[in-house]
């Protein structure tokens, strides 16, 4: 346990059993994320890290290792990664309560913004006025580039050895080769695979043939200077010894991260029982198959009903975020006719200009499927459905998580689940890319690449937060000023 951790434990020992304390802990440190996230799930981790991990001045609420067990879990799990990672983070620190207190600041700003647009949106013509379009690229051009920053940021803490190191290129890679459905969570079965075979089995062999093989070269020369002077193998074999000691990983210094990954963290204070846990996830899928039972079987159900197990059966089956979610959703709202491809592709463009989770877009969506009846609980709708599996399965799977953090396989699994995911961050900056320039004949987006102006407001939005400290959300306010300057300048 870091000392951190140790003085924090005791300065928390008198409030960590009275809920009202805790509650005014988490709002104190969390009150401000649902309107300041911009940016999607790659830089709010990053937020995450640098509140709960780094401080920022204040307490740690976890240490290193726990926020990177979490990552890899989260990333794992169905549903808004960015959502189960701040939940759980205050799960830990301060219990369920909080934890669903924290997930309401969290998601509320953002879900009502995109609450307003789907009121707003009914009411605007097909054709918006181009300085809305160059605003929107601008938005979209500055939202690469702190995604890119975010998906470097990451590597850099992901990558642990050489083979993390492919693996987040591997996951890079190949997550942008295709996409799918059940593709992104193969992807980061494959990293875990690759880490537990590495660690637990072949790191050991390649160890024991290269051992063997420089015995064997060692063997001669041993035999010959046995030979011509005695006293010489007494020194060589103590310099060996001291060369192999020398050549072992030390538990000082550039080791230590050595050590993080293979031992687990202290075990968190605020969970549920390993019991309450499985018969949440039991649970669960029970209401999952129940769900999709009403969903086949009834032809003319309510719109509300259907709009509700569209959303549930999008939130449970959703791995890897924004990149999958978004074809997903066209699927379940734009193909029964209950969303038009043109408000479908404003609020895809306008999600991204909005701080919070972009799993928000199902309130927008949700909105205007019930336009006709009630905009409000449509938002509702849309809002529970697609966020309950992700947090239902946070807590479930967190009660078993202690008990199996302990094991080095499943350690080991996590560091490459964890690389893999890292990978598919890149994905996410290639795919925003390539639909972020908006016009008034290409509603639907197209590749940033079109306009060089796009390129340079990406850059200089990395430069400015990576070299600069500039806050995220300034930089991607100040994309969209550079799009209407560039507008004004250019196509005015």
């Amino acid at each position: 346990m870091s000392l951190s951790a140790i003085f924090s434990a005791g300065s928390r020992a008198n409030t960590e059993t009275k809920l009202f304390p805790r509650l005014q802990d988490v709002v104190l440190r969390t009150w401000d994320l649902g309107f300041t996230s911009f940016g999607g799930p790659p830089v709010h981790f990053q937020i995450f890290h640098r509140r709960f991990v780094d401080g920022m001045g204040k307490t740690p609420w976890i240490d290193e290792q726990i926020y990177q067990e979490l990552f890899a879990i989260c990333q794992a799990l169905p549903g808004p990664a960015s959502t189960k990672m701040v939940f759980s983070i205050a799960h830990i620190h301060a219990g369920f309560l909080p934890a669903l207190f924290v997930f309401l600041i969290w998601s509320l700003p953002g879900a009502l913004g995109m609450f307003g647009l789907a009121l707003g949106i009914q009411r605007v013509g097909e054709v918006l006025p181009d300085p809305v379009y160059a605003l929107l690229s601008g938005l979209n051009a500055a939202t690469v580039g702190i995604i890119a920053l975010a998906a470097v940021q990451l590597a850099r803490k992901a990558i642990t050895d050489k083979l993390t190191r492919a693996l987040v290129v591997f996951g890079g890679c190949a997550g942008l080769c295709y996409n799918a459905l059940w593709y992104f969570p193969v992807l980061m079965v494959i990293g875990g695979a690759a880490t537990v075979a590495w660690d637990c089995w072949m790191k050991g062999r390649v160890y024991e043939i290269k051992e063997k093989r420089r015995r064997r070269r060692s063997e001669p020369r041993e035999m010959e200077e046995n030979v011509v002077v005695p006293v010489d193998v007494a020194y060589d074999s103590a310099s060996t010894t001291q060369r192999r000691q020398a050549s072992a990983p030390s538990t000082r210094g550039g080791s230590q991260e050595v050590v993080n990954v293979l031992l687990p963290a202290p075990t968190p204070k605020h969970g549920i029982p390993v019991m309450w846990g499985v018969l949440t996830i039991i649970g669960f899928f029970i209401s999952f198959i129940t769900f999709m039972v009403i969903r086949g079987a009834l032809k003319n159900a309510p719109l509300a009903l259907s709009l509700f197990n569209n959303m549930y059966l999008a939130g449970t089956v959703i791995f890897g975020g924004g990149p999958v979610v978004i074809p997903l959703l066209r699927e379940y709202v734009v193909e029964p006719g209950w969303v038009s491809p043109r408000d479908f592709l404003l609020g895809l463009a306008l999600i991204q200009a909005f701080p919070g989770p972009n799993f928000n877009f199902a309130v927008y969506l949700g909105g205007l499927t019930l336009s006709k009846s009630s905009t409000i609980l449509g938002a509702a709708v849309g809002f529970l459905g697609i966020f309950l599996p992700g947090l239902v399965l946070s807590v479930g799977f967190q009660s078993l998580w202690d008990a199996l953090r302990k094991r080095r396989s499943v350690v080991s699994l996590l560091r490459g689940v964890h690389a893999a995911a890292v990978g598919l961050v890149f994905t996410a900056v290639y795919r925003l890319w390539e639909i972020g320039y908006l016009t008034a004949e290409e509603s639907s987006g197209v590749s940033l690449a079109k306009e060089p102006w796009w390129l340079v407001i990406a850059a200089t939005t990395y430069a400015v937060v990576e070299w600069y400290g500039v806050a995220p959300a300034v930089a991607i306010l100040g994309g969209g000023v550079a799009g209407l300057g560039w507008w004004g300048a250019v196509k005015r």
